[in-house]
């Protein structure tokens, strides 16, 4: 992936600033509901907005706000009502920014979407990444023997579910895996999130209360594993990075032989975008300030009475609910280290702080 030459934004920059005439509402690092509407001024090529945590979507449904709810809507709700949208050439949507420094933007969907969107940010002139945090949220699948609908989890590794080689189950030995790693990839398919900062993500949020729905719960019960019939918790583990929707008890499988083969901790998650946002994270500023945040809307197969393919295409009433309460609860699990990282900046500028024993 090569990096354009951005030196022309400048010049687009100070145009856009000129006319821009709300700043960024500041964040109320407090309380877990209304964020400050107090409004900062619009960045310059002079001044760039000072990021201190950067929030990744990777959709929204509608508007930003007062409709249906996707992956951005609640951060945009808590952070960003009374902020001006500042476009970036290269991204699929505009930055919004508040006073406190917290920005965010929906990325799109998939991994050349997404990198592409945040490369074009980071190489803006108009925002100075150098201290800055990363979360990088939104839904996904988890398997049954490993989290359950309405859960958010903190990855500890990003894995890459595409880079090697593969070949059809009928061409192999009965059972065997149909997966190789390709070499030359080492640096690209897997990234050890920062442990540290990992253990701080869950100390400030394992507490947090989750949503959830009745639907949801009896939604839960079609399935035998005891992990898929627990309500909404905080966790961790290893998420996958795949460009297809991957699904059934086999691509499952698979997915966790990938991650014990790469060294990676046990597969819990399934979602499309955040090994390659953090390569091109890592290539400008290092992975070590990345926390990848995701909230668990399917199960990556069917319950043991239903096809593959009748789980993804389901009659109708027959959907696992949740989406709504899962949204939600990625904003109230990510924004409690937002805010504890902004309203303690000082301890925080400089890299992840020790934790207190």
């Amino acid at each position: 992936m090569s990096s354009p030459t951005f030196s022309w934004l400048r010049m687009a920059g100070l145009a856009l600033a000129a006319v821009l005439a709300a700043g960024c509402a500041s964040t109320q690092s407090a309380a877990p509901t209304a964020a400050s509407t107090t409004a900062a001024p619009a960045p310059t090529a002079a001044a760039p907005v000072r990021v201190k945590v950067f929030v990744a979507a990777m959709f929204e449904i509608g508007q930003n706000t007062g409709d249906r709810a996707g992956e951005f809507q609640h951060w945009y709700e808590r952070y960003w009502r009374t902020s001006a949208p500042i476009a970036v050439k290269g991204a699929l949507s505009p930055v919004y920014c508040n006073a406190d420094g917290v920005c965010g933007a929906v990325l799109g969907m998939g991994k050349v979407n997404s990198s592409s969107s945040m490369q074009a940010i980071l190489l803006d002139p108009r925002f100075d990444f150098s201290e800055s945090y990363y979360i990088l949220s939104g839904v996904a699948g988890t398997p049954p023997s490993r989290g359950t609908i309405g859960m958010v989890s903190w990855a500890t590794w990003l894995v890459d579910y595409d880079l090697g080689h593969r070949w059809a189950p009928e061409e192999n030995t009965a059972g065997a895996p149909t997966f190789m790693p390709r070499k030359g990839y080492e640096n690209y398919r897997r990234f050890q999130l920062n442990p540290a900062l990992v253990g701080w993500a869950v100390k400030l949020s394992a507490d947090t209360p989750l949503a959830d729905d009745d639907k949801a719960r009896a939604y839960r019960l079609r399935y035998p594993d005891a992990a898929a019939r627990r309500a909404p918790f905080v966790g961790t583990g290893t998420h996958m990075t795949g460009d297809t929707f991957f699904h059934g008890p086999g691509l499952s499988k698979e997915a966790q032989y990938i991650a014990k083969l790469y060294g990676a901790d046990d597969y819990v998650i399934t979602e499309m975008e955040a090994a390659a946002i953090t390569l091109v994270i890592n290539r400008t500023h290092g992975t070590s300030r990345v926390m990848s945040l995701r909230g668990a809307v399917n199960f990556d197969q069917g319950n043991p009475r239903e096809t593959t393919l009748a789980h993804l295409d389901p009659a109708p009433g027959e959907t696992a609910g949740g989406f709504a309460e899962t949204v939600l609860n990625i904003e109230r699990v990510g924004s409690r280290v937002v805010d504890h990282i902004v309203a303690n900046w000082p301890q925080w500028r400089g890299g992840v702080p020790p934790m207190a024993p």
